[in-house]
C-alpha cells in the first residue's frame, strides 16, 4: 500500500493571498524570513488578512537563509509563549522549513531534533496548531511537501525531515509574491524544481499519482524557466505553478541521491566562506546522477521517457539520456550555473577556480560520500551507490568528468 497527501486546500492564481482571510482561529503567528516580504507590502497584507479574520497576529521575523537547529528551538519558544492555533510562514523554501520544524517542537516540546530527523518517524501533529504555508519562490514547493530542510552548523549538515504530518493544511500559490525573485533566486530555484521532477519520475516510489505532475512540470520548466530568468512575467507566473506540481510529485513519490548530495555538500565548506547554494548544488549535480542512474535499465527508461517528453530526439534510450543531459548543462549555461564544484563561484556564478579548494574537498570527501549515501532521499534512488562509487561520483560532480561507471 502506498499513500498520496497534499495539502486539504491549495489556493492559486494572482490575488489568492487574501485566502488567509478564510482562516478560522483565535491567534496566528506569522514566521518570515529576512525582509523582502516586508518591502514589497506581502507581510503586512497577510497580517492585515488574518486580524480581518477575527485573529489576534504575532510576528516571528529574521529567519535566515538555511535555517539552523538554533532558530527553529527559539521559534518554537515563541511559539509556546503566544499558543497560535494557526502557524502562517510566508516567503521562500528557509522560512517555510523552519516554520514546520518549529510546529513539531512546539506541539511536542520533549521532542529533540534527532528525533525530528527520523524518516517518517513523527508523532500526530495538529493537537496545537494548523499550518499554512504561503511559497514566495519558484522551486523548494515546500508549500505542498512533507520536508524540510534544517542545518546543524556545528555538524556542517543540512538534515531533511520527512513526514506527511508537516505537510501543510493550506498552501498559497500566488504569483505576484514570485514576481518579486532576483534573477539569480529564479535561476537556483528553478532548477531545483526541475531537479524535483526529475527526481520524483525515476524514483522508486513513483506511481500513476506522481508522474503526470512530474511530467507536466518538466515540460512547463522546459518551457518557462529561460525566459522567467530574462524577466517575462508572465512566465515567471507560469514557473510558480510549475514548481508546485514539481512538488506535489516528488512529496509523494520522493527523490534521489542529486538531493543527497546536495543537502551534505551545501555546508560542508562554509568554513571557506560561502554555501553551494541548494538549486546550484542541483543543476551541477543532476547531470551527472543521470549518468550514474541510467545504468539502471529501469531508470534508463523512465530518462527516455522524459527525453521524449521535452522532444528532444534520440532513436534509443540511450542517445535519450545523452541528449537530456546535453539539454540540462545548456540551461544551466543560460542560468549562469557552473557546471563543478571546481568552478563554484563564492557568490554562486561560474569561475576558473572556485571557493572550495581541492585539497580540502579531497580531505572531506569520505566523509560527504557517507553522509549523503545516509541522507533520507538514497533510500528511493533507482541505483544504490557503493561508498565508493559515491566517492568516485563526488569527484565527477567537483572536475566536471564524465560517469563511466
Amino acid at each position: 500500500m502506498a499513500r498520496f497527501t497534499l495539502p486539504r486546500d491549495l489556493y492559486h492564481g494572482k490575488g489568492a493571498l487574501e485566502a488567509l482571510k478564510t482562516l478560522e482561529g483565535k491567534r496566528a503567528i506569522v514566521c518570515v524570513g529576512g525582509g523582502s516580504m516586508k518591502r514589497f507590502g506581502f507581510l503586512d497584507k497577510a497580517v492585515s488578512y488574518l486580524k480581518e479574520a477575527g485573529m489576534e497576529v504575532e510576528l516571528f521575523e529574521g529567519i535566515e537563509s538555511d535555517p539552523s537547529v538554533e532558530t527553529v528551538m527559539k521559534g518554537a519558544a515563541a511559539m509556546e509563549k503566544f499558543q497560535p492555533d494557526w502557524i502562517v510562514a510566508i516567503g521562500g523554501g528557509s522560512p517555510i522549513d523552519a516554520a514546520k520544524a518549529m510546529w513539531i517542537k512546539y506541539e511536542y516540546p520533549e521532542v529533540t531534533f534527532e528525533d525530528m530527523c527520523k524518516v517518517f518517524g513523527l508523532p500526530k501533529l495538529r493537537t496545537k496548531a494548523h499550518f499554512c504555508a504561503i511559497s514566495s519562490t519558484s522551486g523548494t514547493a515546500t508549500e505542498v511537501t512533507a520536508f524540510s530542510i534544517i542545518t546543524d552548523y556545528q555538524k556542517g549538515i543540512k538534515y531533511p525531515i520527512a513526514d506527511f504530518e508537516i505537510t501543510p493544511d493550506v498552501a498559497i500559490v500566488d504569483p505576484e509574491l514570485a514576481e518579486t525573485m532576483p534573477k539569480k533566486l529564479v535561476a537556483h530555484t528553478g532548477m531545483d524544481a526541475m531537479t524535483h521532477a526529475v527526481e520524483a519520475y525515476v524514483s522508486t516510489a513513483n506511481c500513476d499519482f506522481t508522474d503526470p505532475l512530474a511530467l507536466h512540470a518538466i515540460k512547463m520548466i522546459q518551457n518557462d524557466l529561460v525566459d522567467s530568468y530574462n524577466g517575462d512575467m508572465e512566465k515567471r507566473d507560469s514557473m510558480h505553478n510549475a514548481q508546485c506540481l514539481a512538488g506535489m510529485a516528488f512529496s509523494n513519490a520522493l527523490l534521489g541521491i542529486v538531493h543527497s548530495m546536495a543537502h551534505k555538500t551545501g555546508a560542508a565548506f562554509a568554513d571557506y566562506g560561502a554555501h553551494i547554494i541548494h538549486g546550484a548544488a542541483n543543476a551541477m549535480y543532476l547531470p551527472k546522477v543521470i549518468a550514474f542512474n541510467a545504468k539502471d535499465e529501469t531508470a534508463k527508461k523512465r530518462y527516455g521517457v522524459i527525453a521524449d517528453f521535452m522532444g528532444l530526439g534520440g532513436s534509443n534510450d540511450d542517445e535519450k539520456v545523452q541528449l537530456l543531459i546535453k539539454y540540462l548543462r545548456h540551461m544551466n549555461d543560460e542560468l549562469n550555473i557552473p557546471h563543478c564544484i571546481k568552478q563554484y563561484g563564492a557568490d554562486s556564478y561560474p569561475t576558473e577556480n572556485g571557493f572550495v579548494p581541492e585539497n580540502v574537498f579531497l580531505e572531506r570527501l569520505p566523509e560527504i560520500a557517507k553522509n549523503a549515501i545516509g541522507d533520507a532521499c538514497t533510500g528511493s534512488n533507482p541505483r544504490q551507490p557503493s561508498q565508493e562509487e559515491m566517492e568516485k561520483l563526488l569527484k565527477c560532480c567537483y572536475y566536471d568528468t564524465e560517469v563511466d561507471f
